[in-house]
Protein backbone atom coordinates (compact mmCIF):
# COMPACT_ATOMS: atom_id res chain seq x y z
CA UNK A 1 0.00 0.00 0.00
CA UNK A 2 2.51 2.42 0.91
CA UNK A 3 4.39 1.72 -2.07
CA UNK A 4 1.19 2.33 -4.14
CA UNK A 5 1.10 5.78 -2.20
CA UNK A 6 4.76 6.54 -3.27
CA UNK A 7 4.64 6.16 -6.74
CA UNK A 8 1.04 7.91 -6.89
CA UNK A 9 2.81 11.35 -4.96
CA UNK A 10 5.97 11.12 -7.33
CA UNK A 11 3.50 11.22 -10.73
CA UNK A 12 2.25 14.06 -9.28
CA UNK A 13 4.78 15.59 -8.88
CA UNK A 14 6.39 15.60 -12.12
CA UNK A 15 2.41 16.33 -13.55
CA UNK A 16 3.07 19.17 -11.15
CA UNK A 17 6.33 20.07 -12.72
CA UNK A 18 5.84 19.71 -16.01
CA UNK A 19 2.58 22.38 -15.86
CA UNK A 20 5.68 24.54 -14.11
CA UNK A 21 7.84 24.51 -17.05
CA UNK A 22 4.87 24.85 -19.40
CA UNK A 23 3.56 27.90 -17.53
CA UNK A 24 7.36 29.53 -17.27
CA UNK A 25 7.76 28.74 -21.23
CA UNK A 26 4.53 30.23 -22.02
CA UNK A 27 5.58 33.58 -19.45
CA UNK A 28 9.07 33.69 -21.43
CA UNK A 29 7.06 33.77 -24.63
CA UNK A 30 4.72 36.19 -23.18
CA UNK A 31 7.31 38.37 -22.71
CA UNK A 32 7.66 41.18 -25.60
CA UNK A 33 11.61 42.85 -25.80
CA UNK A 34 11.97 46.28 -25.58
CA UNK A 35 13.86 48.08 -27.81
CA UNK A 36 14.90 51.89 -28.86
CA UNK A 37 15.15 53.01 -32.53
CA UNK A 38 16.09 55.35 -35.55
CA UNK A 39 15.47 56.22 -38.62
CA UNK A 40 17.89 55.97 -41.68
CA UNK A 41 18.42 59.38 -42.85
CA UNK A 42 19.70 59.72 -46.75
CA UNK A 43 22.71 62.84 -46.76
CA UNK A 44 25.39 63.76 -48.31
CA UNK A 45 28.79 61.79 -47.10
CA UNK A 46 32.30 63.41 -47.86
CA UNK A 47 34.02 60.11 -49.25
CA UNK A 48 38.08 59.95 -48.35
CA UNK A 49 40.88 57.50 -47.31
CA UNK A 50 43.63 57.95 -45.18
CA UNK A 51 47.15 57.10 -46.12
CA UNK A 52 50.60 56.51 -44.46
CA UNK A 53 53.45 58.14 -46.19
CA UNK A 54 56.51 60.36 -45.33
CA UNK A 55 57.40 63.84 -46.28
CA UNK A 56 59.88 64.18 -48.78
CA UNK A 57 61.84 67.03 -50.31
CA UNK A 58 60.78 68.34 -53.57
CA UNK A 59 64.51 68.48 -55.04
CA UNK A 60 67.62 67.04 -53.66
CA UNK A 61 70.63 68.74 -55.40
CA UNK A 62 74.15 67.09 -53.93
CA UNK A 63 76.65 69.94 -54.71
CA UNK A 64 79.79 68.92 -56.07
CA UNK A 65 82.79 69.94 -58.79
CA UNK A 66 83.16 67.69 -62.13
CA UNK A 67 86.46 66.72 -60.57
CA UNK A 68 88.76 65.89 -57.45
CA UNK A 69 90.24 69.54 -56.76
CA UNK A 70 91.50 71.04 -53.21
CA UNK A 71 88.98 73.25 -51.29
CA UNK A 72 89.65 76.80 -50.48
CA UNK A 73 86.38 77.79 -49.12
CA UNK A 74 82.97 76.56 -47.17
CA UNK A 75 80.25 79.40 -46.89
CA UNK A 76 77.85 77.64 -45.45
CA UNK A 77 76.79 75.06 -42.84
CA UNK A 78 74.01 72.19 -41.96
CA UNK A 79 70.99 74.05 -41.91
CA UNK A 80 71.31 77.25 -42.85
CA UNK A 81 69.18 78.57 -46.09
CA UNK A 82 70.78 79.36 -49.32
CA UNK A 83 69.22 81.19 -52.24
CA UNK A 84 69.56 79.75 -55.83
CA UNK A 85 72.30 81.21 -57.62
CA UNK A 86 74.29 81.67 -54.08
CA UNK A 87 77.73 80.56 -53.69
CA UNK A 88 78.25 77.42 -51.29
CA UNK A 89 82.35 76.67 -51.87
CA UNK A 90 84.80 77.71 -54.29
CA UNK A 91 87.57 75.17 -55.37
CA UNK A 92 91.17 75.34 -55.86
CA UNK A 93 91.36 78.21 -58.68
CA UNK A 94 94.41 77.32 -60.51
CA UNK A 95 92.98 75.88 -63.58
CA UNK A 96 90.13 78.39 -63.28
CA UNK A 97 92.70 81.39 -63.89
CA UNK A 98 94.83 79.60 -66.61
CA UNK A 99 91.49 78.88 -68.35
CA UNK A 100 90.56 82.73 -68.15
CA UNK A 101 94.35 84.19 -68.91
CA UNK A 102 94.11 81.65 -72.63
CA UNK A 103 90.65 82.96 -73.11
CA UNK A 104 91.81 86.74 -72.75
CA UNK A 105 94.60 86.20 -75.02
CA UNK A 106 92.64 84.11 -77.57
CA UNK A 107 89.86 86.98 -77.66
CA UNK A 108 92.53 89.55 -77.73
CA UNK A 109 94.02 88.30 -81.06
CA UNK A 110 90.80 87.29 -82.66
CA UNK A 111 89.65 90.79 -82.71
CA UNK A 112 93.40 91.61 -84.00
CA UNK A 113 92.50 89.03 -86.86
CA UNK A 114 88.95 90.09 -87.57
CA UNK A 115 90.39 93.62 -88.64
CA UNK A 116 92.85 91.86 -90.94
CA UNK A 117 90.18 89.53 -92.54
CA UNK A 118 88.14 92.13 -93.46
CA UNK A 119 91.10 93.81 -95.03
CA UNK A 120 91.88 90.64 -96.49
CA UNK A 121 95.20 90.12 -94.97
CA UNK A 122 94.31 86.66 -93.89
CA UNK A 123 92.47 83.60 -95.67
CA UNK A 124 88.94 82.68 -94.36
CA UNK A 125 89.90 78.95 -93.36
CA UNK A 126 92.68 80.58 -90.69
CA UNK A 127 90.34 83.48 -89.44
CA UNK A 128 87.65 80.21 -88.73
CA UNK A 129 90.14 78.18 -87.06
CA UNK A 130 91.25 81.24 -84.64
CA UNK A 131 87.70 81.22 -84.47
CA UNK A 132 86.65 78.07 -83.12
CA UNK A 133 89.57 78.03 -80.88
CA UNK A 134 88.33 81.03 -79.11
CA UNK A 135 84.76 79.56 -78.60
CA UNK A 136 86.59 76.12 -77.46
CA UNK A 137 88.48 78.16 -74.79
CA UNK A 138 85.73 80.32 -73.70
CA UNK A 139 83.32 76.78 -73.10
CA UNK A 140 86.48 75.17 -71.38
CA UNK A 141 86.71 78.69 -69.24
CA UNK A 142 82.52 78.13 -68.60
CA UNK A 143 82.99 74.35 -67.39
CA UNK A 144 85.90 75.26 -65.04
CA UNK A 145 84.09 78.57 -63.45
CA UNK A 146 81.05 76.16 -62.50
CA UNK A 147 83.30 73.75 -61.31
CA UNK A 148 84.90 75.90 -59.52
CA UNK A 149 82.55 78.23 -57.77
CA UNK A 150 79.75 75.96 -56.72
CA UNK A 151 76.15 77.54 -56.32
CA UNK A 152 73.41 76.36 -55.76
CA UNK A 153 71.08 75.52 -57.88
CA UNK A 154 67.82 75.76 -55.79
CA UNK A 155 66.13 77.11 -53.36
CA UNK A 156 66.73 75.23 -50.19
CA UNK A 157 68.81 73.94 -46.92
CA UNK A 158 72.14 72.73 -46.45
CA UNK A 159 71.27 69.23 -45.07
CA UNK A 160 74.90 67.78 -45.25
CA UNK A 161 78.25 68.72 -45.21
CA UNK A 162 80.71 66.09 -46.00
CA UNK A 163 84.00 68.09 -45.94
CA UNK A 164 86.05 70.79 -44.56
CA UNK A 165 88.11 73.29 -45.83
CA UNK A 166 91.72 72.58 -47.22
CA UNK A 167 90.39 68.77 -47.60
CA UNK A 168 90.62 67.23 -51.29
CA UNK A 169 87.56 66.49 -52.84
CA UNK A 170 87.76 63.10 -53.92
CA UNK A 171 84.51 61.91 -55.91
CA UNK A 172 83.05 59.59 -52.77
CA UNK A 173 80.56 62.14 -51.10
CA UNK A 174 79.07 65.80 -52.62
CA UNK A 175 80.27 68.66 -50.70
CA UNK A 176 77.00 69.69 -49.87
CA UNK A 177 73.15 68.37 -50.07
CA UNK A 178 70.87 70.65 -50.40
CA UNK A 179 67.12 69.76 -50.07
CA UNK A 180 64.29 72.25 -51.63
CA UNK A 181 61.35 72.13 -48.83
CA UNK A 182 58.91 74.97 -50.03
CA UNK A 183 57.28 72.89 -50.94
CA UNK A 184 57.39 69.18 -50.15
CA UNK A 185 56.32 65.96 -51.29
CA UNK A 186 54.61 63.26 -50.10
CA UNK A 187 54.36 59.72 -52.65
CA UNK A 188 51.37 58.37 -51.07
CA UNK A 189 50.20 54.21 -52.30
CA UNK A 190 46.70 54.49 -52.49
CA UNK A 191 44.64 51.37 -52.73
CA UNK A 192 43.68 49.56 -56.01
CA UNK A 193 40.26 49.72 -55.73
CA UNK A 194 40.09 53.67 -55.60
CA UNK A 195 42.10 53.56 -58.93
CA UNK A 196 39.34 55.44 -60.91
CA UNK A 197 38.78 57.69 -58.34
CA UNK A 198 41.90 59.82 -58.07
CA UNK A 199 42.70 62.69 -60.49
CA UNK A 200 45.38 64.91 -60.96
CA UNK A 201 44.51 68.02 -58.66
CA UNK A 202 42.48 66.36 -56.03
CA UNK A 203 42.44 68.31 -52.55
CA UNK A 204 45.00 66.32 -49.89
CA UNK A 205 44.91 67.24 -46.15
CA UNK A 206 48.16 66.14 -44.37
CA UNK A 207 48.46 65.78 -40.75
CA UNK A 208 52.27 64.79 -39.09
CA UNK A 209 53.00 63.33 -35.59
CA UNK A 210 55.56 65.93 -35.00
CA UNK A 211 52.83 68.42 -35.30
CA UNK A 212 49.46 67.31 -33.65
CA UNK A 213 46.14 69.22 -33.46
CA UNK A 214 47.50 71.21 -36.90
CA UNK A 215 46.60 69.68 -40.43
CA UNK A 216 48.28 71.21 -43.72
CA UNK A 217 46.55 70.81 -47.29
CA UNK A 218 48.49 70.01 -51.37
CA UNK A 219 47.34 68.67 -54.10
CA UNK A 220 47.57 65.28 -56.29
CA UNK A 221 50.72 66.81 -58.86
CA UNK A 222 51.34 63.28 -60.89
CA UNK A 223 49.89 59.56 -60.62
CA UNK A 224 52.35 57.39 -61.20
CA UNK A 225 51.32 54.91 -64.30
CA UNK A 226 51.91 51.55 -62.91
CA UNK A 227 50.80 49.62 -59.99
CA UNK A 228 52.45 47.48 -57.56
CA UNK A 229 51.55 43.60 -57.79
CA UNK A 230 52.23 42.93 -54.17
CA UNK A 231 50.65 45.31 -52.38
CA UNK A 232 48.15 46.25 -55.30
CA UNK A 233 48.85 49.78 -54.90
CA UNK A 234 49.95 52.57 -57.14
CA UNK A 235 52.29 56.18 -56.05
CA UNK A 236 50.45 59.56 -56.51
CA UNK A 237 52.93 62.53 -55.83
CA UNK A 238 51.23 64.90 -53.47
CA UNK A 239 52.95 68.54 -53.12
CA UNK A 240 52.39 70.62 -50.11
CA UNK A 241 53.39 74.39 -50.05
CA UNK A 242 54.59 74.45 -46.75
CA UNK A 243 55.11 77.97 -46.67
CA UNK A 244 56.31 78.09 -43.62
CA UNK A 245 58.59 75.40 -43.62
CA UNK A 246 57.11 73.26 -40.83
CA UNK A 247 57.01 70.29 -42.62
CA UNK A 248 60.40 68.39 -42.70
CA UNK A 249 61.58 65.80 -45.28
CA UNK A 250 61.39 62.31 -42.74
CA UNK A 251 58.61 63.17 -40.31
CA UNK A 252 55.95 60.73 -41.27
CA UNK A 253 52.67 61.71 -42.19
CA UNK A 254 49.17 60.58 -42.50
CA UNK A 255 47.37 61.59 -45.88
CA UNK A 256 43.90 61.73 -46.15
CA UNK A 257 42.34 62.15 -49.93
CA UNK A 258 39.16 63.53 -50.78
CA UNK A 259 36.92 62.03 -53.64
CA UNK A 260 33.64 64.12 -53.62
CA UNK A 261 30.63 63.52 -52.09
CA UNK A 262 28.10 60.39 -51.94
CA UNK A 263 24.55 61.13 -51.10
CA UNK A 264 23.86 58.12 -49.09
CA UNK A 265 21.79 56.50 -46.04
CA UNK A 266 22.99 56.85 -43.16
CA UNK A 267 22.69 55.09 -39.52
CA UNK A 268 23.50 55.10 -35.93
CA UNK A 269 26.86 52.69 -35.68
CA UNK A 270 24.96 50.93 -32.40
CA UNK A 271 22.45 49.56 -35.38
CA UNK A 272 24.91 47.09 -37.28
CA UNK A 273 24.88 44.01 -36.05
CA UNK A 274 27.94 41.53 -36.73
CA UNK A 275 26.83 38.14 -37.62
CA UNK A 276 28.93 35.42 -35.37
CA UNK A 277 30.97 33.33 -37.80
CA UNK A 278 30.87 35.38 -40.80
CA UNK A 279 31.86 39.39 -41.80
CA UNK A 280 28.48 40.03 -42.38
CA UNK A 281 26.90 43.18 -41.48
CA UNK A 282 22.74 43.72 -40.50
CA UNK A 283 20.03 46.19 -39.03
CA UNK A 284 16.92 45.30 -37.58
CA UNK A 285 14.15 46.83 -39.54
CA UNK A 286 10.82 47.41 -37.43
CA UNK A 287 7.87 46.77 -39.69
CA UNK A 288 4.36 48.11 -39.43
CA UNK A 289 3.13 45.41 -37.50
CA UNK A 290 5.57 45.62 -34.59
CA UNK A 291 7.54 42.23 -35.85
CA UNK A 292 11.35 42.88 -36.59
CA UNK A 293 13.35 41.47 -39.61
CA UNK A 294 16.94 41.19 -39.97
CA UNK A 295 18.37 42.72 -43.09
CA UNK A 296 21.60 42.63 -44.37
CA UNK A 297 23.31 45.72 -45.01
CA UNK A 298 26.62 46.83 -47.15
CA UNK A 299 28.53 49.40 -44.86
CA UNK A 300 30.40 52.29 -46.26
CA UNK A 301 32.10 55.19 -43.89
CA UNK A 302 32.62 55.11 -40.57
CA UNK A 303 31.91 58.74 -39.95
CA UNK A 304 32.24 59.66 -35.89
CA UNK A 305 29.54 57.67 -34.03
CA UNK A 306 27.21 56.36 -37.71
CA UNK A 307 28.11 54.29 -40.55
CA UNK A 308 27.07 55.06 -44.30
CA UNK A 309 25.53 52.08 -45.93
CA UNK A 310 25.86 51.36 -49.67
CA UNK A 311 23.35 48.89 -50.33
CA UNK A 312 20.70 46.86 -48.78
CA UNK A 313 18.58 49.75 -46.78
CA UNK A 314 16.23 52.70 -48.00
CA UNK A 315 16.01 55.97 -46.04
CA UNK A 316 13.01 55.96 -43.89
CA UNK A 317 13.20 53.13 -41.97
CA UNK A 318 12.75 52.55 -38.94
CA UNK A 319 15.59 50.41 -37.62
CA UNK A 320 17.04 49.23 -33.77
CA UNK A 321 19.30 50.67 -32.20
CA UNK A 322 19.51 49.27 -28.69
CA UNK A 323 18.11 45.98 -27.17
CA UNK A 324 19.07 43.09 -29.91
CA UNK A 325 20.94 40.46 -28.33
CA UNK A 326 17.55 39.19 -27.64
CA UNK A 327 15.92 39.56 -30.76
CA UNK A 328 15.54 37.78 -34.01
CA UNK A 329 13.89 37.96 -37.24
CA UNK A 330 10.18 37.95 -37.22
CA UNK A 331 9.14 38.76 -33.19
CA UNK A 332 7.44 41.19 -32.07
CA UNK A 333 8.81 44.17 -30.34
CA UNK A 334 8.19 46.90 -27.96
CA UNK A 335 9.77 50.36 -28.99
CA UNK A 336 10.77 52.32 -25.95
Amino acid sequence: MKRILSIIAVTALAIACGRNQEAETTAQEDVVPVVEVAVSVQEDVPQEAVYSSTVQANVINNIAPQSAGRIQKLNVEVGDYVTRGQILAEMDRVQLEQATLRLRNEETELARVKELFAKGGISQSDFEALELSCKVSRTTYENLLENTILRSPIDGVVTARNYDRGDLYAMAQPIYVVHQITPVKLLVGVSESDYTRVKKGDSVEITVDAVPGKSFYGKIVRLYPTMDAASHTFNVEVSVPNTYRTLRPGMYAKATIKFGVNHSVVVPDAAVVKMQGSGQRSVYVLKEDGTVVLTPVKLGRHIGDRYEILGGLRAGATIVVKGQTALKSGIKVEVK
